[in-house]
C-alpha cells in the first residue's frame, strides 16, 4: 500500500520530475536514467531501475512509486482489433482499443472514466462522467497495451478519442501528451498523436496560445446548429459559428490541417444538402474530413446511412476540393468501434 505522501512518478511532468530528483541531492543526468526506465523500458517498480544505486532506489521509493495498469479483459475481433478493459484502483473501468491497418498500428486511449458530453449516438456518455483520469492512468494504457501487442509490431499512432472528452481533462491530458512526444520517453512524432474534441472553445483557444504540436480533430457531425444541438448537447453552449471561427484562427504548422469527424446517420445528417452545407461552413479552414458511418447499437435510436448515400456525400465533398476519407469501422463484433466504448465488466 502506497503512502499518501508518495507521488506516482508517471503523474509528474518533466520539471516536476527534475525537481524531485534534485530534492534527493542527485545529479542532473539521473533524470534521463529514470525516464528510460519509466517509458522506453516500462518497468513496474523502482527496484527494477538497476543502474541506480541501491541507496538512490531506496530514497526514491520513500517518496514515490511506479503505477501500472493490468488488463482485466482483452477481446480480439476477426479483423485483428483488440479491446482492453482496465479496472482502476477505485473500481471505475476504462477501455482502450488497438487497431491494425496495413503499416499502422493505432492505439485509441481514454482520458476519462465515462463522459459528460452526452452525444446521442455514443454509448460512452450513457452512464455519465465518473471522473477524470490522472496523467499516469492515461500513459499506463499505452504501456499496458504495448506489453500485449502482437509480436514484431510497434504502436505507430496514438489517438485520444476513446472514453471521455480530452479537453475536459485538460491538464492531465496535456501532461500525458508531453511524455508521448518526448524524445526521452515514448518518442511518438507529433504528427502521429491526434486529440479529438467535441469542441470546447475555451480549451481550444488555450491550445492555440500554448502552440501545441499534435494533430487536432473536431467531432462535428452536422452542418447546422439545429441538427448538431440535437446530436450533441455541447453545441448549445458552443454553437457552430463560434466553434468554426476558433478553428479558422487556430495556428497550424505548415502542411497540417484540422480533421473534422462526421458520423453519418440515416435521415439525420446525410443528405446532399447537408454535404453542400458542410462544404460551405468549412471554407477557409485548412481541413480534411473523416466520414464515419454510424456504428449502430441497441441503446441508441439511430441507423447507419446506406452505402450509396455515404458515397454520394463523399463525392460532394471531394468535388469541392475537400480531402475526404470514409473511415472503415473495425472491431464491431466486440463493441470496439467508434462510439461503442462503455467499459462493461
Amino acid at each position: 500500500m502506497n503512502s499518501s505522501e508518495q507521488v506516482d512518478l508517471k503523474n509528474l511532468g518533466l520539471s516536476e520530475l527534475r525537481e524531485l530528483i534534485a530534492s534527493l541531492g542527485k545529479e542532473k543526468y539521473r533524470l534521463l536514467q529514470v525516464l528510460k526506465w519509466l517509458y522506453p523500458i516500462g518497468i513496474h517498480s523502482i527496484a527494477d531501475m538497476t543502474n541506480l544505486s541501491k541507496k538512490f532506489r531506496e530514497e526514491l521509493s520513500q517518496v514515490s512509486f511506479v503505477s501500472r495498469l493490468l488488463p482485466a479483459r482483452i477481446e480480439e475481433a476477426r479483423d485483428g482489433t483488440k479491446k482492453f478493459l482496465f479496472q482502476l484502483d477505485d473500481g471505475n473501468r476504462i477501455e482502450s482499443v488497438l487497431i491494425p491497418d496495413k503499416s499502422r498500428l493505432t492505439l485509441c486511449i481514454s482520458t476519462q472514466a465515462g463522459c459528460a458530453m452526452g452525444c446521442r449516438f455514443c454509448l460512452t456518455g450513457k452512464k455519465g462522467l465518473k471522473r477524470d483520469l490522472t496523467a499516469s492512468e492515461i500513459l499506463n494504457q499505452i504501456l499496458a497495451v504495448r506489453e500485449n501487442r502482437p509480436e514484431n509490431t510497434s504502436i505507430t499512432n496514438i489517438v485520444l478519442m476513446g472514453m471521455g472528452e480530452p479537453l475536459a481533462n485538460y491538464e492531465n491530458t496535456l501532461k500525458a501528451i508531453s511524455w508521448m512526444s518526448c524524445p526521452d520517453a515514448f518518442k511518438f512524432s507529433s504528427r502521429r498523436i491526434t486529440l479529438s474534441t467535441v469542441g470546447l472553445i475555451p480549451e481550444i483557444e488555450r491550445l492555440a496560445r500554448e502552440k501545441v504540436t499534435f494533430q487536432l480533430a473536431i467531432s462535428l457531425n452536422a452542418s447546422n446548429d439545429e441538427t448538431r444541438s440535437r446530436l450533441m448537447p455541447i453545441n448549445r453552449r458552443y454553437p457552430l459559428k463560434d466553434l468554426l471561427a476558433v478553428c479558422r484562427r487556430f495556428p497550424l504548422r505548415p502542411r497540417t490541417r484540422i480533421t473534422f469527424e462526421y458520423v453519418l446517420i440515416e435521415g439525420v445528417n446525410d443528405s446532399i444538402q447537408d454535404a453542400k452545407e458542410l462544404v460551405r461552413i468549412l471554407r477557409g479552414i485548412p481541413s480534411k474530413v473523416n466520414l464515419i458511418p454510424l456504428n449502430e447499437a441497441p441503446a441508441t435510436p439511430f441507423k447507419r446511412s446506406p452505402e450509396e448515400k455515404i458515397r454520394k456525400f463523399q463525392e460532394v465533398l471531394m468535388e469541392s476540393g475537400l480531402t475526404t476519407i470514409v473511415r472503415t469501422s473495425k472491431g464491431l463484433e466486440i463493441s470496439a468501434a467508434c462510439g461503442q466504448l462503455e467499459a462493461k465488466g
